[in-house]
């Protein structure tokens, strides 16, 4: 068994591969979370590396020939792919989050934040109680092997080095953003139906009874008809959000055929 020599331009092009695997890593929710050790997330971009490094070598060519000019725009291409990779993901996170403040918001729970130690911001309950549900659904349907395959994938439809940038791509990354607007109202519409209906109830008790203090009455009713409806929908939240991150594999795959 002859062990290889490490030399500069081996070297370079383990770089280029570790520059690509950890910006995927670093933006994917669970392995880039604020609360998972910087040690952690290094040390698993730096091992996927090693084992994809004797694959994808051989398509490197010969970095060392490179000059410094297109040596950096190829680094950034690498550091292109590794984020839209990541962020497929984290804009079906954005979209989850952006419903539960919504549905906070409306229930009265604005005033009572908490700290979402994965973004380090305050956030209502109902949006970490989503978030929390979210993460567990993306392991338990094994979401992360979609980002982990999509890693290995990546270099067989986009060798190191050979990025491409068209304006589709830019097309297709606000198509991305724009569905995390869609995905907070698909979340968030059912029961801010509810809460909507209970709203324009207690304005014709208001008017109906005077002599009730319905800005009393209002904070405890909304919020527990609130949360009685995101007991109910769960099962439905659970659906979505799974049949979302299995789509992930697709919206990636297209941003391999436009990169």
């Amino acid at each position: 068994m002859s062990i290889p020599v490490l030399t500069p331009d081996l070297i370079e092009a383990f770089i280029l591969v570790f520059i690509r695997v950890s910006a995927i890593m670093l933006l994917t929710p669970v392995f880039g979370d604020a609360v998972v050790p910087s040690i952690v997330k290094w040390g698993l971009s730096l091992l996927i590396a090693m084992i994809l490094f004797p694959l994808v070598k051989g398509g490197l060519g010969p970095p060392g020939n490179l000059e410094f000019l297109p040596l950096v725009l190829k680094i950034a291409g690498e550091l292109l792919i590794g984020v839209s990779i990541g962020f497929t993901a984290k804009f079906i996170f954005a979209g989850i989050q952006m419903a539960g403040e919504t549905l906070g918001f409306q229930m009265g729970f604005s005033i009572a934040s908490v700290i979402d130690p994965t973004s380090n911001i305050q956030i209502s309950v109902v949006t970490e109680f989503q978030y929390m549900m979210s993460l567990l659904l993306f392991l338990g349907i094994d979401a992360h092997h979609i980002i982990i395959r999509a890693i290995s994938e990546s270099y067989q439809a986009l060798s190191p080095l050979n990025v491409h940038y068209s304006g589709a791509l830019l097309q297709v990354i606000i198509r991305l953003s724009q569905e995390v607007f869609m995905i907070a109202v698909r979340i968030s519409a059912p029961i801010m139906a509810v809460l909507l209906f209970t709203n324009v109830a207690l304005g014709v008790v208001a008017r109906t009874v005077p002599q009730l203090n319905v800005f009393i009455v209002s904070y405890p009713l909304t919020i527990s008809v609130g949360l009685l409806f995101v007991g109910l929908t769960a099962p439905v939240f659970a659906e979505l959000v799974a049949r979302l991150f299995s789509g992930m594999a697709g919206k990636i795959a297209l941003l391999m055929r436009i990169l």
